[in-house]
């Protein structure tokens, strides 16, 4: 009703509206590289797989297609809980696809990735929350590819240590798990989450010996105190990698962006944080968990002993 009544309007006074966006000029992508259909995106409809990129509608889909990688989405499509932030859809799982980790790694390699990073639904419903999933998958990928990093962007296996574990004992190079919100948010933004059981499964990874990584999104509704709140409790945690973006609502129907954070304030989030002893620190509007994870990495090493 709103568009016809805007067309008539224009047409009968001769007057043009200007659409303006719903975004400021800095969280709208422009120029970002599109995938033609002949690589990325065939690969990986080719071998049955799915990514994040596209499940999650990520901003950077075009320009990280562009580039050659994407973030595999293992454990299938539909995850067993109902964020108020994702995208993800929810629903019922199908049982995990034995033949996935390889497919994945067939694809890690076709696509000579020097940086690999593999995240997945959640999945309640399995006794190990898929953990042997993606320790078969970072295996996988050792076999058919040995000179590709794997970052792995978990869920929290419900808390349960053996399972942790048993990813941890794979040697992913990177063990990421994110935060999302600040303490007083999450039970909000991810009420099936747990803001303390996160903590204490980047902590379990970090005394495993795993360069440990962690993601909040801002624009929630946090306060700065609260945002330094969440920092202080990382870097408690041993988390030593952090990654801050812009929380843009999927749909009218998921939680509500409160606000959209300015490029200068992200700025001076990466300058805090580096304070407070993060050592690699991605803070920008359009960042995600693993945008430019490669980069990332490469810019600080795992210590020894790890692989």
């Amino acid at each position: 009703m709103t568009r016809r009544f805007t067309a008539v309007f224009q047409d009968l006074f001769d007057y043009r509206i200007r659409e303006t966006s719903r975004y400021p000029k800095w969280l709208r992508v422009a120029g970002a590289r599109n995938d033609d259909g002949s690589g990325v995106h065939s690969l990986v409809r080719g071998l049955g797989l799915e990514t994040v990129c596209q499940s999650a509608k990520c901003p950077n889909i075009g320009e990280c297609y562009g580039r050659g990688t994407a973030t595999f989405l293992i454990l299938g499509r539909h995850c067993t809980r109902n964020c108020g932030f994702c995208a993800v859809p929810h629903g019922v799982p199908e049982p995990p696809d034995a033949s996935e980790p390889e497919r994945v790694a067939t694809a890690v390699a076709r696509m000579s990735l020097a940086h690999a990073v593999i995240t997945s639904v959640t999945r309640d419903d399995l006794a190990d929350g898929g953990a042997r999933h993606y320790v078969k998958t970072i295996r996988a990928i050792g076999r058919l590819s040995p000179r590709t990093a794997v970052e792995v962007l978990v869920p929290d296996f419900n808390g349960d240590g053996n399972s942790v574990a048993e990813v941890c004992h794979a040697k992913p190079e990177v063990f990421n798990h994110n935060l999302e919100t600040v303490n007083r948010l999450s039970p909000l933004v991810r009420p099936q989450g747990d803001y303390q059981r996160s903590l204490r499964v980047l902590k379990q990874a970090n005394r495993s010996g795993l360069a440990t990584k962690s993601g909040l999104m801002l624009g929630l509704g946090e306060t700065a105190q609260e945002v330094r709140e969440a920092l202080a409790d990382l870097v408690q945690a041993g988390c030593d990698r952090l990654t801050l973006g812009q929380y843009l609502a999927p749909s009218s129907s998921h939680y509500p962006v409160v606000r959209h954070v300015r490029p200068d304030e992200f700025g001076e989030w990466a300058e805090v944080a580096r304070e407070m002893g993060f050592s690699s620190v991605a803070s920008a509007p359009l960042v995600r968990s693993s945008y430019h994870a490669e980069r990332f990495f490469q810019e600080r090493p795992p210590a020894a002993g790890k692989g």
